[in-house]
């Protein structure tokens, strides 16, 4: 499961916990966030990461410290942008999943916005 299947399939996760989808691959100079959603008054910036198996390593590898501070660089211009920056609570979730588990694994708050 690759890119676009691999979010497609989290939107449908994320709905059916009552997560709204405000943005998909929302993109700012060379950052992107793949889902935006709100749940409650917590408006949630979530990378997903998929893979078809994890013959070469783990797919929580996936996520470095490099992607973490893209994704938050990312979620500040989103926030800015929208008028919500310091108004609403942010959380950053990360959702992994790997073909051969048939799984998603769904972290919640994995890091803070500093």
């Amino acid at each position: 499961m690759k890119g676009k299947k691999g979010e497609d399939r989290a939107v449908r996760y994320l709905k059916r916990k009552g997560y709204r989808i405000l943005e998909r691959n929302y993109r700012f100079k060379h950052w992107e966030i793949d889902i935006i959603a709100q749940k409650g008054d917590t408006i949630v910036f979530v990378e997903v990461k998929s893979r078809k198996n994890e013959e070469f390593a783990p797919v929580e590898e996936a996520i470095t410290p490099e992607k973490i501070k893209r994704v938050v660089r990312a979620s500040q211009a989103y926030l800015l942008s929208k008028g919500l920056y310091n108004r609403r609570k942010i959380r950053y979730d990360v959702i992994l999943m790997v073909d051969e588990r048939k799984e998603i694994i769904h972290y919640e708050g994995v890091w803070r916005n500093t």
